[in-house]
């Protein structure tokens, strides 16, 4: 066991030194010999859905599984094809109920840092996908739940769905990102109030406050978030890539410096294949032809 008190695979070795607690592995398997114990990948044309599969656990995260979603992540960058990325969990009652808090009780001061490093180091691998992800949440998404979800680009949910961070009500804080995104998310007073408090909302006030882009009822969440998925890939591929992009990278500076960010991505779409029959295709008033991604 490292010497950190994390169970799992949760360390990796740097130029042959010691392992370091929270690190995920270096070394990624190659395509073929992706083995995510926890996770179900499926392809769907150009798009994929990863099903978080703990159904027994409520899909709870633990070291185990965030190895997974590493790995997830490793897969899906490694994979030209998928344009768009659907994240839910397993059975009718849970997205993700949060963090295994049977692994984290018996944690130290030492090995709580090393378990949210490892927490924030996957979310923030998956926030930083350059393809769009969507949560589709189909139930509880508590904690790291509420986390997982807040690191894909886009959230909708089930009627059923609850949201919450509770772990004030635990001793602890958000661990892998919630003080942060939720701020960001939605304002930060509501963000102060639902962490705080540890008050889980419903999926009706998740949508009120701006958490989630929609509501569904739960036999028709995954085919909305599927069509969704479909239809971003749909659009040229390095144009979407691209937005996400300046998005994400904008909101981390002043409106001056990221609009050199939008300048510069905006003219690195020119002069590809899809930019010009997607142009060519406007001009001709004709139906473009699928993009190709290049």
């Amino acid at each position: 066991m490292p010497a950190c008190g994390l169970r799992g695979r949760v360390y990796s070795r740097i130029q042959g030194g010691a392992p370091l607690c929270g690190a995920v592995p270096m070394e990624r398997k190659r395509k073929e010999e992706v083995d995510m114990t926890n996770i179900l990948l499926e392809k769907k044309g150009y798009i994929a859905v990863a099903t978080i599969n703990r159904p027994k656990a409520l899909n709870a995260l633990n070291s185990e599984v965030l190895s997974d979603l590493d790995e997830l992540v490793a897969t899906v960058k490694a994979d030209d094809e998928i344009r768009a990325l659907v994240i839910t969990g397993s059975g009718e009652k849970a997205f993700v109920a949060g963090a295994d808090i049977g692994e984290m009780s018996t944690l130290t001061k030492e090995g709580g840092t090393a378990f949210g490093k490892h927490g924030n180091d996957v979310f923030r691998a998956i926030e930083t996908l350059p393809i769009p992800t969507i949560a589709a949440v189909n139930g509880f998404a508590l904690g790291g739940g509420c986390e997982l979800s807040m690191a894909c680009d886009i959230r909708i949910c089930a009627d059923t769905a609850v949201f919450g961070q509770p772990e004030t009500g635990l001793g602890i804080t958000p661990g892998f990102g919630g003080t942060q995104r939720l701020a960001r998310l939605v304002s930060p007073g509501m963000a102060k109030q639902l962490i705080y408090t540890a008050k889980n909302i419903k999926a009706d006030e998740a949508y009120r406050i701006g958490l989630v882009n929609a509501v569904y009822p739960l036999e028709e969440l995954m085919p909305a978030a599927e069509k969704l998925a479909e239809t971003i890939a749909k659009n040229a591929p390095i144009a979407v890539r691209a937005c996400k992009k300046a998005i994400n990278e904008g909101l981390q500076v002043d409106m001056d410096k990221a609009i050199v960010i939008e300048e510069e991505l905006f003219g690195s779409c020119f002069q590809s294949a899809d930019q010009i029959e997607g142009m060519s295709a406007f001009l001709e008033k004709r139906k473009h032809e699928p993009y190709q991604n290049k």
